[in-house]
């Protein structure tokens, strides 16, 4: 005997055979675990100086990363005396989301901002 829906009034049951029962349940879960896409975050670091082409070849890999439906955290990590020009990471940062389509293209997760004493972060995902 299964309690098919225990807030009517009265409870309504059914006899049948428990194990097929619950292999049909077992069986919806997986489709739908099957169809679920989780969302991962992928990083992408930088330096506060960092050459032309090789920020267009992180562009592009995180363009990916935003077409496949990821979160992306862009960081940027600062060492030395770096850290007395932060507004150089704040600049990079801002150049990223202008190369990736404006503000308006992207949803942000987190703003630009430090994370820690030397890592500048911002988390972006596609704006659907």
């Amino acid at each position: 005997m299964v309690e098919i829906s225990p807030t009517a009034n009265p409870p309504v049951c059914k006899i049948l055979d428990s194990g097929k029962y619950f292999y049909e349940l077992q069986k919806k879960e997986k489709e739908n675990r099957k169809k679920q896409h989780n969302v991962s975050v992928r990083e992408v670091r930088f330096e506060p100086y960092i050459a032309g082409h090789d920020l267009e070849t992180k562009i592009k890999k995180s363009q990916e990363f935003l077409e496949n439906g990821d979160k992306v955290k862009f960081t940027v990590m600062f060492h030395g005396r770096q850290l007395a020009y932060k507004d150089n990471g704040v600049e990079l940062l801002n150049s990223v989301v202008e190369m990736l389509g404006g503000k308006n293209e992207l949803k942000f997760d987190k703003e630009i901002g430090m994370e820690g004493n030397n890592r500048m972060t911002m988390i972006v995902q596609k704006n659907k």
